[in-house]
């Protein structure tokens, strides 16, 4: 960040705030009127016009007021996040009723971020191996053809296949599709647990056997990780938007359609619990005048996903990073408590 005087620092500040709150160019009288600020006038003149000298405000030519150019938003984004209090205030978000429920989880924090902040709001679900089993189905297909679906928390399904050399008895396959229903539901694939309920000392040899077989659809999700992207808030993006940011806004909800870009923007490896922000720049070529507030969620041990808001460079940063910041430690906390003992 640029070296600046207390002063300075507290002027951009004000400059920044003021104009997120107005869109309007602000000058020096409106400073000195509005923020109590014990120096004249012109003392705050000369501030501006050294604020605008490095780089960090500009001046419409009609008019004498001053707005933040996008290397002000970041240096001003950089210090909120430079003095973030050791915990976020508490986020209105309601998740103890959806215990297990990852995905309704995920909507409701979408939803919320969005109505919170009026921007657009990106829930990166975690991937399909960190999800816990929902449902199983066991179906014969065939006399000697069965197949497992697993359907996961986060909406994911999984589908396996076993060809087997002499036809399965009918009630083998009954007492698979109750059995993993009954010890399965609500484990995280891939987990010990899930393995040690799949081969159940308890069980005999044939029905262990069995669930040998159907094991790959539980435990081997390889290269069929599937990733969800919760997004909301787009009607409301626009909203407020005024002259090149009603343009920022229209290419941001075109690029909405892109789902692999969704990931990439949400998705990044970032440090578990830490805020991230990106002004003017978010990794996507089309989206210029825009700016990513962010943060991870998941386990003590591993991140599982990100939240994120998009929204034009004139966004209310200090709210959009309190806001992400507070519900991904929510959802951190709602995680911790449906993978325990996994």
């Amino acid at each position: 960040m640029a070296r600046l005087t207390e002063r300075q620092q507290e002027i951009l500040q004000r400059v920044v705030e003021e104009y997120v709150a107005t869109g309007i160019p602000v000058g020096s009288k409106t400073l000195v009127e509005r923020s109590g600020l014990p120096v004249s006038p012109s003392t705050v003149r000369s501030e501006l016009a050294e604020l605008e000298a490095i780089g960090l405000l500009t001046h419409p030519h009609t008019s004498a007021g001053r707005v933040p150019t996008e290397h002000g938003f970041r240096h001003y984004a950089e210090r909120l996040l430079a003095e973030l209090e050791p915990r976020p205030p508490a986020f209105p978000l309601q998740l103890t009723g959806t215990r297990s429920e990852v995905e309704a989880a995920l909507e409701a924090t979408t939803e919320m971020l969005s109505q919170v902040t009026r921007l657009l709001a990106l829930v990166a679900a975690p991937p399909l191996e960190a999800s816990v089993v929902r449902h199983v189905e066991v179906l014969l297909l065939q006399p000697q053809v069965v197949m497992a679906v697993v359907i996961t928390s986060t909406g994911g399904v999984t589908k396996h296949v076993v060809a087997f050399d002499e036809p399965i008895d009918p009630g083998l396959a009954k007492w698979a599709h109750e059995y993993l229903n009954e010890q399965v539901a609500g484990v995280a694939l891939g987990t010990h647990r899930l393995r040690r309920r799949l081969g159940d000392p308890a069980l005999d040899e044939r029905e262990r056997a069995f669930l040998a077989a159907l094991q790959p659809a539980f435990v081997d999700t390889g290269d069929r990780r599937e990733r969800r992207v919760f997004v909301g808030g787009a009607a409301g993006l626009l909203d407020g938007a005024r002259g090149a940011e009603l343009d920022a806004c229209q290419r941001l909800l075109r690029v909405l359609e892109q789902r692999a870009t969704l990931l990439t923007l949400v998705g990044r490896a970032l440090e578990p619990r830490r805020v991230f922000v990106r002004v003017g720049d978010v990794g996507h070529p089309q989206l210029r005048n825009v700016s990513l507030v962010g943060a991870t969620y998941g386990l003590p041990s591993r991140p599982l996903g990100s939240v994120g808001l998009l929204g034009p460079l004139r966004m209310d940063y200090e709210k959009a990073i309190r806001s992400a910041r507070a519900a991904a430690l929510e959802l951190s906390s709602f995680l911790e408590e449906v993978y325990a003992d996994n």
